[in-house]
């Protein structure tokens, strides 16, 4: 009986420790990041894993981030934040996210979500962007496969 009852409370353990290995990932928005560039997510690409929460914060005023449309993984819920406030998201389906601060899209202020394996970068690749996000991307873009290159 004493190790039913030992089994039993090592699986509630396991149960309730199954939430608290999920991480939060912070992006600051940035007017300015380390490197110098101007209106920037910092990071704007970062690997998490399924269940994961990334904090968006508001570090300088003017800036929101929001998910692009055509630029999520199937199924995953759309997200909008507002301007000058932070905003926790967390992400359950695997794949690639496109993010933007909204007043500062044409300059290239994006950042991409990869969660879990990205089965979606061909569907993410396709989507129109403007100005400089359209450069901004492709360098992301490029990041994404040198990690999954890496990674083999």
């Amino acid at each position: 009986m004493r190790k039913i009852a030992m089994l039993a409370a090592a699986a509630a353990a396991l149960v309730l420790t199954g939430n608290a290995r999920a991480a939060e990932v912070e992006i600051k928005l940035l007017n300015k990041g380390s490197d110098g560039a101007v209106m920037v997510f910092e990071p704007a690409f970062v690997k998490v894993a399924p269940g994961d929460t990334v904090k968006f914060v508001s570090t300088d005023k003017g800036h929101n981030a929001e998910s692009i449309k055509g630029m999520l993984p199937e199924g995953a819920a759309p997200f909008v934040g507002k301007n000058n406030e932070d905003i926790a998201v967390k992400f359950d389906q695997e794949g690639v996210y496109g993010i933007k601060c909204l007043p500062h899209y044409g300059m290239g202020m994006v950042a991409l979500i990869v969660v879990g394996k990205p089965g979606n970068v061909d569907q993410a690749k396709a989507v129109p962007q403007v100005g400089k996000a359209k450069q901004v991307f492709a360098k992301l873009f490029d990041t994404l496969e040198a990690s999954k290159t890496a990674s083999r």
